[in-house]
């Protein structure tokens, strides 16, 4: 049927209003498991610092009825230490843009000042479990760097051929990246007996997308079962009991997805210097916008490696 004569419509008419719902949707991951996961700690200088201490090796200690003793050797400490990274995200909003009628926001420069702290805490995420970095005290013009998990974990290891851990477990040096393998539960075994051996106590092993799904089909979760009257297949796995206790199975998007980490997490830690923990400051104008810093000054603490351990150089596809 044809429009009648003179009908108006909307195609033509210009005085409408638009339709913009009163939200913003995003999907973009901001869960970071490992910074969640682990302590605080305040930092008071660019090279923060701790002790471990090692124990003398065990033995069979039978000694004499009646004999004169002597001072037990003494077993010092050993210093680490990490370096400070700075890490920041400038927001900028004009002022036009500002007394706008927002959709979705109340102040548009707020809103951006949280859309950067959110981006710069995947930034920390990835520094420290994604990047391969050795600490680097840095100069001028050359900015510092902190040493990541990578760098540090060296005792309990499992890599391909061509591989190698980092020369020390000081953060000095960087893992060499070698033959990719498939990941497989007795990779898995060997370091976490490894882990065992050395003393650790761990807790959490964190993979990527493709070797979480690899991980599901382990021993004992070889087939998804099927609850038929919740009409529910079950192929995942987040807990693993192994012959050391239990661990969970966390994916975390932000590592390398050829690692798998498995991680004391009490023996991390992230430490801030004092004041500049996602420290928002605003700057000066220079033009006719508002702007701000959000910025952190951070370290990795690697209280003790040995407690952790990693399979490392795995196929991703």
């Amino acid at each position: 049927m044809p429009i009648p004569t003179n009908t108006q419509t909307t195609y033509p008419t210009i005085g409408n209003r638009e339709d913009l719902a009163d939200e913003i949707y995003r999907i973009d991951p901001t869960d970071t498991p490992f910074v969640n996961g682990i302590e605080n700690e305040t930092a008071t200088f660019t090279n923060h610092e701790w002790q471990l201490q090692p124990l003398a090796a065990f033995g069979a200690n039978a000694q004499f009825e009646g004999d004169a003793m002597t001072a037990t050797a003494f077993t010092p400490s050993v210093r680490r230490g990490n370096i400070l990274q700075i890490s920041w995200k400038v927001p900028e909003v004009s002022e036009t843009q500002q007394a706008m009628d927002h959709a979705g926001t109340g102040n548009e420069f707020d809103y951006q000042k949280m859309l950067k702290g959110l981006e710069l805490k995947r930034d920390l995420e990835f520094v420290v479990t994604g990047a391969n970095t050795a600490k680097n005290a840095g100069a001028v013009g050359t900015a510092r760097l902190l040493a990541s998990t990578l760098s540090w974990i060296k005792t309990n290891t499992s890599f391909g051929a061509t591989g190698a851990n980092p020369a020390a477990a000081d953060g000095t040096g960087t893992r060499t990246d070698g033959t990719q393998r498939a990941f497989a539960e007795p990779l898995l075994k060997t370091v976490l007996q490894s882990i065992w051996t050395s003393g650790g106590k761990p807790d959490v092993i964190m993979t990527g997308a493709f070797n979480k799904q690899v991980f599901s089909t382990f021993t004992g979760r070889a087939m998804p079962t099927e609850d038929t009257r919740a009409k529910k297949i079950t192929a995942s796995v987040t807990a693993y009991d192994s012959d050391f206790g239990l661990l969970d199975i966390v994916p975390d998007r932000f590592i390398r997805a050829r690692d798998v980490f498995i991680y004391q997490m009490n023996m991390w830690a992230m430490a801030y210097l004092k004041g500049r923990k996602f420290a928002v400051t605003p700057l000066a104008k220079v033009a006719d916008a508002d702007w701000a810093k959000v910025v952190c000054e951070y370290t990795l603490t690697a209280r003790n490696e040995a407690a952790s351990g990693g399979v490392f150089d795995l196929t991703t596809s």
